[in-house]
C-alpha cells in the first residue's frame, strides 16, 4: 500500500474548517474520503483526498495523531493528562466519544477527559469548531471508533493476525496482538491487545530547569512520576443479518497503572516543591480504568434511508492510594475511588429525499446520555451527582442546478443537571445556516453561522464530587454563535501534479460563560457566569506535490478575550488559559517507489505569547515560551506482510513545554512560587516493527 505524510493528515483535518476545492458541492457523509493514520483513519470533509497509510508517523500518544492539524492541539505530556484542545477550548467544552460512547467525564481536574492509546483505533473525525446542529458542544467534536475485522481482513482471507512490536529510547516500549476473521459468512470476529511499559522520560538539553532556567537541584533531566503500565484489550463480533443490516457488539477494558504524581498536569518543579515542603511522598500508587460496551446497529432501510443507532455504557473509575498524608494529614490519608459512568444512545438517519433540480438530504436524529459521578473514601460512598441530556436535531441540504448550496439546521438540546450547586432543566432551541458556493470545479466557498448551547456541568468526581460546592441556583446555560467562513482551491496549476490551498476565519462568541473557579463576593470560589468570551482566529493550508515529492505549510492564530459582568470586573479581556501562540507547521515527503522506501520530516513552531490577563492560569507569570520541534521518520516494506519504522522525534533536543498544557509561575501561600511546566520529552529513537499474517 501507498504511502502518505503528515500533508494529508493535516489536509484531512484541517476543520470542518476546510472545504474541498473538488468539483463537488456534495459532502454528504457517505463521499468523506479517508487516509490511514498507523491502522487509523482521519475523517474530514476534505474530498479531494484519498485513502492512503500512515504508518510513518508511530504514535504512541494522542498528540503523536492530532497536534500537527491546524486549531488543534493536545496538552499533557503524562499517559492520564491528554487534553485535546480546539481553538483554545479544552475537553470540557467538546464533545469526544469513542465508538459513539460519550467520554466527558470530568474525573480531576489535573487529568485530561480522554485516556485511550493511539493504536488501538480505526478512525478519528475531527470537527474543528461547531458548524452544524447534529453534533453538539461549544468547541467541535472529536469521534474516535475503534479497530474492526471488516476494516482489516483482506479480501479472499477468511482470517489474519498482526503483531506489532515498538521500542523507544525515551522512554518505553510495547506489543500489539490483533486476530480476526470470519467464523461463519455472516459472523465476524476482532480481538486485540496492546501493553505499553512506561518509563520515567528526559527532557530535551537533559536538565530539570526552573522559571530562570537554573537547573533544579536533586534533579538529573529525568521526569519522576511517569513510569506505569498501560494496557488496552478490545474484542468486537459483528453480525451480517442480510445485505442491508448489520449487527456489532464490542467491549474495550482500558487501563492505566503506575506510581504516579499527584499532579500529572503540573510538572515536575511543582511536585517536588510540594513534596519536599510537606515531607510526603512525591509519587503515589494510582489506577485508571475505562470499560466500554457499545451495541451498534447499521442499516439500509430503504434505497434513500439509512440508519445508525448505538447504546453503550461506559463506566470509568481513577483509584489513588493516599496514605502517603499520615505523616501531616491524617484525616486524608485514605484510598479514593471516582466513578463516573455514562450510558447513552445515540441514532443517526440519512434520507433522500429527492434528486434532481432540487437536490434535498436530510440528516436527523436523536442523542441522550445519563451521566452519574460518585466519590468513595476507604470504600465508603461521601458525594453523587447526575445529569440526563437529550438532543433532537434534523438538518437539510438542499443542492440546485445553481452553483450554490444551502444547509439549515435545527436542534433541541435538554439537560436535567442534578449537581450540589445547581439542580435545574436547561433546554433551548438552536439553529445553523451554511451556504456553499461552487465557483468552479476546482474552487469552493462556504460561510455558515451555528448557535451554541451548553448546559452546567457536573462538578468534577475526585475531590468530593461537588459536596463542597456553593450552591448558585441562578447559573445559567452558555449559548452564543460560531461565525465561519472558508475557501479551498485545488488543481494541477504552478507545475504540481496537486496544488492546494484553504483558508478558515471564524468568530465564536460565548455567551455567559461559565468558569469554575469564579469568586463571589464573600470571597469563595464558585461555579458561576462571569461574562461572554469571543474567540477569533485563521487556520490555512497551503499543498504542493509534484511527482513523488510531498509539501505542505500549515499556519493558526486564534485569540480569546472575555467581557467581563460587572461583579467580575478584575477578569476583564482575560484569555482562556489554553490559549497558543501563532503555529505553523512544514513537511516534506520523499518517496523511493523502487525499494518500497518513504522518508518524511516536519518542523512545528509555535510563537511566543505575552502576559497577560486569563483564566486558571499561572499568577505570578503567565507569558508562554514559544518553541521548535522537527522531526524525522522513515518506513520501508521489504514484503508486504513486514513493515519497518524507524524515527526521530524532538531532533533537536527542544527543552519545551505545549502551550495547552501547563506552563508558566504561580504564588501558593504556604509553597510560594510554584513552577507549573508540564514538561515535553528530549530527543525519543522510535523504532516500530510489524508482521502480517
Amino acid at each position: 500500500m501507498k504511502t502518505c505524510p503528515r500533508k494529508a493528515l493535516a489536509l484531512a483535518v484541517i476543520s470542518c474548517t476546510s472545504l474541498s476545492a473538488a468539483a463537488q458541492t456534495e459532502t454528504d457523509a457517505d463521499d468523506i474520503q479517508t487516509i490511514a493514520v498507523w491502522g487509523t483513519e482521519v475523517k474530514s470533509s476534505s474530498l479531494s483526498l484519498n485513502k492512503e497509510s500512515m504508518e510513518i508517523i508511530q504514535p504512541d500518544h494522542i498528540s503523536d495523531l492530532l497536534r500537527i492539524i491546524p486549531g488543534v492541539d493536545v496538552g499533557g505530556a503524562h499517559s492520564l493528562n491528554q487534553r485535546i484542545t480546539i481553538r483554545s477550548m479544552d475537553d470540557k467544552d467538546l464533545r469526544v466519544s469513542i465508538d459513539g460512547a460519550n467520554q466527558n467525564t470530568y474525573m480531576y481536574h489535573h487529568m485530561g477527559n480522554l485516556q485511550i492509546h493511539a493504536d488501538i483505533l480505526e478512525s478519528a473525525e475531527i470537527d474543528v469548531g461547531n458548524n452544524s446542529v447534529i453534533n453538539g458542544g461549544l468547541g467541535g467534536s472529536v469521534r474516535f471508533k475503534t479497530k474492526d475485522a471488516a476494516a482489516l481482513l483482506e479480501s479472499g482471507n477468511q482470517f489474519g493476525a498482526r503483531i506489532q512490536g515498538n521500542y523507544a529510547d525515551n522512554a518505553g516500549d510495547g506489543l500489539a496482538l490483533t486476530g480476526y476473521g470470519q467464523l461463519t459468512e455472516s459472523l465476524d470476529f476482532l480481538a486485540y491487545f496492546n501493553s505499553v511499559n512506561r518509563d520515567d522520560f528526559e527532557v530535551g538539553g537533559g536538565k530539570i530547569l526552573n522559571q530562570n532556567d537554573e537547573e533544579i537541584p536533586g534533579t538529573d533531566g529525568t521526569v519522576r512520576g511517569l513510569k506505569g503500565d498501560v494496557t488496552d484489550a478490545l474484542v468486537k463480533f459483528g453480525w451480517q443479518i442480510n445485505d442491508n443490516h448489520r449487527l456489532k457488539l464490542g467491549y474495550e477494558s482500558y487501563e492505566d497503572k503506575g506510581n504516579y504524581s499527584y499532579r500529572p498536569d503540573m510538572g515536575l518543579a511543582t511536585d517536588l516543591t510540594i513534596s519536599n515542603s510537606l515531607n510526603v511522598p512525591l509519587t503515589y500508587p494510582t489506577k485508571f480504568t475505562r470499560d466500554t460496551t457499545t451495541l451498534s446497529y447499521e442499516a439500509d432501510l430503504t434505497t434513500s434511508t439509512k440508519l445508525e443507532v448505538s447504546l453503550y455504557q461506559n463506566q470509568s473509575e481513577f483509584w489513588r492510594d493516599e496514605r502517603g498524608f499520615i505523616n501531616i494529614w491524617p484525616e486524608d490519608a485514605t484510598i479514593n475511588q471516582g466513578h463516573a459512568d455514562n450510558t447513552g444512545l445515540n441514532l443517526l438517519a440519512k434520507t433522500q429525499l429527492f434528486e434532481g433540480e432540487l437536490n434535498s438530504s436530510l440528516t436527523y436524529g436523536i442523542d441522550t446520555i445519563q451521566y452519574k459521578t460518585r466519590l468513595l473514601v476507604d470504600g465508603e460512598k461521601r458525594a453523587s451527582e447526575d445529569s440526563h441530556l437529550t438532543a433532537i436535531f434534523i438538518e437539510n441540504r438542499l443542492s440546485t442546478e445553481t452553483k450554490f448550496s444551502f444547509i439549515p439546521g435545527l436542534r433541541y438540546e435538554s439537560a436535567d443537571v442534578n449537581a450540589h450547586y445547581v439542580n435545574d432543566k436547561f433546554s433551548a432551541f438552536t439553529g445553523a445556516l451554511a451556504i456553499e458556493y461552487a465557483a468552479t470545479d476546482d474552487l469552493l466557498f462556504r460561510v455558515s453561522n451555528t448557535e451554541l448551547f451548553k448546559a452546567p456541568e457536573l462538578a468534577e468526581v475526585f475531590i468530593g464530587a461537588g459536596i463542597n460546592d456553593i450552591a448558585n441556583p441562578d447559573i445559567r446555560a452558555e449559548t452564543g454563535d460560531n461565525l465561519q467562513f472558508s475557501m479551498a482551491y485545488e488543481d494541477e496549476v504552478l507545475g504540481a501534479d496537486k496544488f492546494s490551498a484553504g483558508f478558515t476565519a471564524f468568530d465564536t462568541k460565548i455567551d455567559h460563560y461559565i468558569y469554575d473557579y469564579a469568586e463571589n463576593a464573600d470571597g469563595d470560589s464558585i461555579k458561576d457566569n462571569i461574562g461572554d468570551m469571543r474567540i477569533q482566529g485563521v487556520e490555512l493550508y497551503l499543498g504542493y506535490d509534484w511527482n513523488n515529492l510531498q509539501t505542505l505549510f500549515t499556519y493558526s492564530t486564534s485569540e480569546s478575550e472575555l467581557d467581563a459582568f460587572d461583579e467580575y470586573a478584575s477578569l476583564e479581556n482575560a484569555r482562556i488559559d489554553r490559549e497558543q501562540g501563532d503555529t505553523l507547521s512544514i513537511s516534506l515527503d520523499y518517496e523511493f517507489t523502487s525499494v518500497n522506501l518513504h522518508l518524511h520530516w516536519d518542523t512545528l513552531h509555535v510563537d511566543a505569547l505575552p502576559a497577560g490577563p486569563d483564566l486558571d492560569g499561572p499568577t505570578l507569570e503567565n507569558s508562554k515560551d514559544a518553541y521548535m520541534v522537527h522531526n524525522i521518520s522513515a518506513i520501508w516494506k521489504p514484503t508486504e506482510n513486514i513493515n519497518l519504522v524507524f524515527g526521530v522525534e524532538n531532533l533537536n533536543d527542544e527543552f519545551y513545554a505545549s502551550q495547552s498544557s501547563r506552563t508558566g509561575v504561580s504564588f501558593h501561600p504556604r509553597f510560594r512560587e510554584l513552577y507549573l511546566m508540564d514538561y515535553e520529552p528530549g530527543r525519543n529513537v522510535k523504532v516500530t516493527l510489524s508482521y502480517r499474517f
